[in-house]
Parts: C-alpha cells; sequence; structure tokens
C-alpha cells in the first residue's frame, strides 16, 4: 500500500476509540444520589510495534528494487486460488503474475488473489488477456505493482500499450481515481503524482515479428520489462511441438544479447534514454538459475499449477510403486516414529 494511503488507515485503525458511554470517572453511587468520584487511570497511548509498523510501511516497489540491481524471481499462478498466492508470498517470492491471460480467472477472481497477496506484501503483476485500453484499466484500477501485455510485435504497440496504462495527456487510461482500490479508494492523496512512476510496464515480445523488432521496443518511453515468451515464439517460427528447437534457443539468445547490451550502454552512459530490463520465463531445458547467470532481471521460475501437477504425479507414482513382502510389517513401524519427525505433518 502507498505511503500516504498506510499513514491514513494507520491513523483510522490506531486512533483512540471515541467514548459513547457515560464517563466512569463520575458513576452515581449506588447508596445515594450523588456522584463518587473514581481514581482515574492514565490513558494508555497505543504502541505500533516494530512488525506493526512495517506492515504499515508501503513495500519497496519493482522498480526501485530492479534499479538496485536485484534479481527478482516470480511465480506464475493460473490456479486464482488466494490460498495459494498467498503461500507463495509466504515461500519468499519476490513477485507473482496473476495470468489472466492463460488462467480461467477475470477481475473479480484477481482481486482475490491481489488482497491475499498485498496482506504477505509482495507485490503482483496482472497478465492481461490481451493488450487493450479496457483490459489495462480495469487491472490497473485494482491496483497491482504492473502490467504484463502480451504479444508486443513492434515499437508502435509498444508506445500504444504504454499509453494505456498513462492517464491524459500521456496516455488513455480511463479517470476513476477517487473512488478505485488502486488509490485506496480514495485515501491515498498521492496516487495520482506516483501511480505512473510506480506501475511496472512489461511488453512481452514473443513472436518472430516481435523478435525482429525487439531493440527498438526495449527503447521506447516507458517500456520498463521487454519478457520473452519461448512457448509463443517456438510455435510462431513453426516449433509448437519442439520449443527447445536449437534455432528457437538461438533466436532467443539473440534477442537477449540485444535487450542487455542496450542496457548496459544506457547504464555506461548515464544517457535519458530508455533500455528495458530483460524478463522471462524457465523452460524445462532453460532453467532459472541458467536465466539469472545470463543476465536476466526478472525470472519467472515456474506456474503454480505446474508445481501442484508435479507434486501429485511424484505422489502417486511413490504410491502405485510401494511393494510390501509379507513380513515386512515389523520393520514398517520400527521406522514410523522417525517419519513422524520428519513429515511436515502428521496426524494420528
Amino acid at each position: 500500500m502507498a505511503a500516504a494511503a498506510s499513514s491514513s488507515l494507520s491513523h483510522l485503525l490506531l486512533a483512540p476509540k471515541s467514548r459513547t458511554h457515560p464517563n466512569p470517572s463520575r458513576l452515581p453511587s449506588r447508596w445515594g444520589g450523588s456522584a463518587t468520584p473514581l481514581p482515574r487511570r492514565r490513558r494508555l497511548t497505543p504502541a505500533i510495534s516494530a512488525a506493526a509498523s512495517d506492515l504499515l510501511s508501503p513495500a519497496p516497489s519493482l522498480k526501485s528494487r530492479l534499479a538496485a540491481g536485484d534479481t527478482l524471481y516470480g511465480l506464475f499462478l493460473l490456479s486464482f486460488s488466494p490460498t495459494l498466492a498467498e503461500l507463495a508470498a509466504l515461500a519468499g517470492y519476490d513477485y507473482v503474475v496473476v495470468d489472466m491471460e492463460h488462467g480461467p480467472g477475470g477481475i473479480p477472481e484477481a482481486l482475490a488473489c491481489l488482497r491475499a497477496l498485498d496482506a504477505a506484501r509482495t507485490p503482483a503483476v496482472l497478465r492481461l488477456p490481451e493488450a487493450s485500453a479496457v483490459w489495462a484499466k480495469k487491472a490497473l484500477d485494482l491496483g497491482p505493482a504492473g502490467l504484463m501485455l502480451p504479444a508486443v510485435e513492434s515499437p508502435a504497440a509498444a508506445t500504444e500499450a504504454v499509453s494505456y496504462c498513462r492517464y491524459p495527456p500521456r496516455g488513455v487510461r480511463g479517470a476513476a481515481h477517487p473512488i478505485v482500490r488502486a488509490s485506496a479508494y480514495g485515501l491515498d492523496d498521492s496516487y495520482l503524482s506516483r501511480c505512473e512512476d510506480d506501475t511496472l510496464v512489461i511488453c512481452q515480445v514473443e513472436t518472430a515479428p516481435g523478435i525482429a523488432q525487439v531493440e527498438a521496443i526495449a527503447a521506447v518511453d516507458g517500456v520498463d520489462v521487454v519478457q520473452m515468451g519461448p512457448l509463443d515464439l517456438s510455435a510462431s517460427m513453426g516449433y509448437l511441438w519442439d520449443p527447445g528447437n536449437r534455432k528457437v534457443r538461438a533466436t532467443l539468445r539473440e534477442a537477449e544479447r540485444k535487450v542487455l547490451e542496450a542496457r548496459k550502454k544506457k547504464v555506461a552512459a548515464a544517457s535519458d534514454g530508455n533500455a528495458a530490463y530483460l524478463g522471462g520465463f524457465a523452460m524445462p531445458n532453460d532453467p532459472p538459475e541458467q536465466l539469472k547467470l545470463r543476465g536476466y532481471h526478472m525470472v519467472a521460475g515456474t506456474a503454480d499449477i505446474a508445481m501442484f501437477r508435479k507434486a501429485a504425479l511424484a505422489d502417486v507414482k511413490r504410491f502405485r510403486e510401494a511393494v510390501m513382502e509379507i513380513g515386512e510389517e515389523g520393520d514398517e513401524e520400527e521406522g514410523e516414529e522417525e517419519k513422524k519427525e520428519n513429515d511436515g505433518y502428521w496426524s494420528e
């Protein structure tokens, strides 16, 4: 939550409640009609603990962390489960992408996930179903840390995508800031002055035409991150069934090099021109550690559905392959206590 909103809400939450009952120091005596003064108690000022103060203070934005040189590790959330969103945040992911492009949920379901992530102080990025002003407007009004816009294929398309995230005259975003969640429903007076600086705009470059112009896309003012899309790129190049094809990998490496070199030149020259950060998805043939070593600034390691699928298949396989020979029951019981100690959850 923004600093101004945090201070406003903390004032509302922590201020002493108004007293609606009679003054307890002047209660009537049970023995007569006269009022008997009671000893006055010293009013206790509500103390804000360090933990509470930390919860009320704004979390560092994704933009500020990227500028500080952090490599951010994230997760894609396709289930739209607020519980899994909360768990991902508590596990320590730097950001979570709520995927409205390929996940089954829309704006209402995304809102529930954003609330879970905000409560755990983890930035949420909303991936839109398409790069359009209508979807961007509805998503931004929820107050995410960033937007991911799919299938950006040219500098002109990137410029248009950025315009969806800005108010007039710099863009076309519809204005409802006094009442939407992004401004703490109007409680955050600073929202208009900082929203465009705080919101991370991520353009997905995931087709052969887009890759051909990736350097120019990364240079568009307002594009904060260029996100590589290996699966769609492989399909675009005719290798839908072979995303790890060497031609696809070579094309990705060349695009990576262009974006990273442009970023390095900008930092070295301290120029005013834009040079986007590099983001990407890990693949079975290209794990997240490799992306980090190659210089990616934002790395999405996996998706919640993929993690559950892998764990579920392994669990079923382990059970199906378990074989107990006659006479081994005693051996199993002997190791039971040790199993209980090692298991994260156990119920008799």
